[in-house]
């Protein structure tokens, strides 16, 4: 007996508006790996953090560095400032991002997009879920 996986038909995609397809230019560089939502990573991650981090993937150079402030950030994303350090930690604690400051001590630097990790996303990391559970709480009171 064999087993046929039913498949979907083709999809005929029809593009809206065919005289405004993007296109990369080479003036700016900025991309976004899809493989950020077929892994699973936008599942743990807070709105502001998506926010943050497409942010970062759009002003990145080549490398992914790029050298905004946080008060830059928040201004851009119209965030206030603990929004942008807690969705920073959470892109440092998964990986996403790394931090350099610009001198020892300093709280603004180098923030890299980097490349995505090998394994599949933890659902909540211990500072995460401290923080949730923080959250819960105070608006419970």
């Amino acid at each position: 007996m064999s087993h046929h996986r039913h498949r979907r038909p083709a999809i005929e995609v029809v593009v809206p508006r065919p005289d405004r397809v993007r296109t990369l230019q080479g003036i700016a560089f900025g991309w976004i790996d899809a493989a950020l939502q077929h892994r699973g990573w936008l599942r743990v991650l807070s709105p502001h953090a998506i926010a943050v981090y497409s942010f970062l993937c759009l002003v990145g150079d080549r490398s992914g560095v790029s050298f905004y402030r946080r008060d830059r950030i928040a201004r851009e994303l119209g965030l206030g400032d603990r929004e942008v350090i807690d969705a920073l930690t959470r892109l440092r604690e998964l990986d996403l991002v790394a931090f350099r400051p610009f001198r020892q001590g300093a709280i603004d630097g180098f923030h890299q997009v980097l490349s995505l990790p090998d394994t599949e996303p933890s659902p909540l990391l211990p500072q995460q879920l401290i923080s949730d559970l923080a959250a819960q709480l105070r608006t419970d009171a």
